[in-house]
């Protein structure tokens, strides 16, 4: 009796881990998607995350949505934020053909400012998404219980990180898109739009950045820091190497899993700790990550 009941709590750790890495890789690979187009590190992505996070809330809690259009509101809010941020914050930068450092800086602000608007609006106690949003909670199957926010983490994270591929592989745009992360000045010699690719760019990364919110709001709780998530994600996209967003998304899931086990044996206060000695280990060995990959910065 012991073995099955230690295999099911593995199992039971396994579904949690790849729920949650779900959640990582949306963030993670809306995260590596502006990196590599504009080679720098989005961290006004969490920003992006939190605000839309905070949309579908109030969709779902005074405006009574159900969960579909509730999740269609924060992936709408992540893109409009995404374009604005794209706009305000680093369109200038990008023009005067500024340092990496300073769309750094910038980025950082913004996350910081958008936290501010949380904190304004909402105040810093923890919200949470109705109960009732999603029907059915739990899904038994033997000893193993299945949350079903978690499932649909996972699922959803698969139907979106497909039509990404989609996208990218079969559209014109997605093809604009790929060839600007591999030369934005010869893309723009080929006679094509580049401000217009990156706003597409900027409008995927929003969409997925919305998505990730909603979805982890509702796992979990509600706060104006919730998007200081997305140094998750930067772990993540580190590891599995800036260049490919197949390989993010991998590390991403990997994190997950290692997150929940970690969690489940040392405690979630020694767990951050482990896990980034562990990045730095893994990056001393494999330096460009998982897909082994290799990027160049922006000139």
């Amino acid at each position: 009796m012991g073995v099955p009941m230690q295999f099911s709590i593995i199992l039971q750790q396994v579904v949690n881990g790849l729920s949650l890495g779900a959640v990582y890789a949306l963030i993670a690979v809306g995260f590596a998607l502006i990196f590599n187009v504009l080679k720098f590190s989005n961290f006004a992505h969490g920003g992006v995350l939190g605000i839309s996070a905070y949309a579908g809330y109030i969709a779902a809690n005074q405006f009574k949505l159900p969960l579909i259009p509730v999740i269609l509101v924060g992936m709408v809010t992540g893109a409009i934020l995404a374009v604005l941020v794209e706009l305000i914050a680093f369109r200038w930068i990008r023009l005067q053909k500024g340092q990496l450092v300073y769309f750094f800086v910038t980025s950082v602000t913004m996350l910081m400012l958008l936290e501010q608007v949380l904190i304004i609006r909402f105040g810093a106690s923890f919200e949470s998404y109705p109960y009732t949003l999603v029907k059915v909670r739990v899904l038994q199957f033997g000893d193993v219980t299945i949350s079903v926010t978690y499932l649909l983490s996972l699922i959803s994270t698969i139907i979106a990180f497909s039509g990404l591929i989609y996208v990218l592989k079969k559209t014109k745009i997605g093809i604009a898109i790929r060839a600007a992360s591999n030369d934005l000045t010869a893309t723009s010699l080929m006679g094509i739009n580049v401000n217009m690719v990156i706003i597409a760019a900027f409008i995927v990364s929003g969409m997925l950045g919305g998505l990730s919110g909603v979805l982890y709001g509702i796992s979990a709780s509600l706060s104006p820091q919730i998007g200081q998530i997305v140094v998750k994600g930067f772990i993540a996209s580190v590891l599995g190497g800036l260049g490919s967003l197949t390989g993010v998304a991998v590390a991403a899931v990997v994190l997950g899993v290692l997150e929940v086990f970690l969690i489940s044996t040392i405690g979630s206060g020694l767990s951050p700790v482990v896990i980034f000695l562990l990045m730095v280990v893994f990056l001393l060995v494999r330096p460009h990550g998982f897909a082994g990959v290799s990027f160049s910065d922006k000139a």
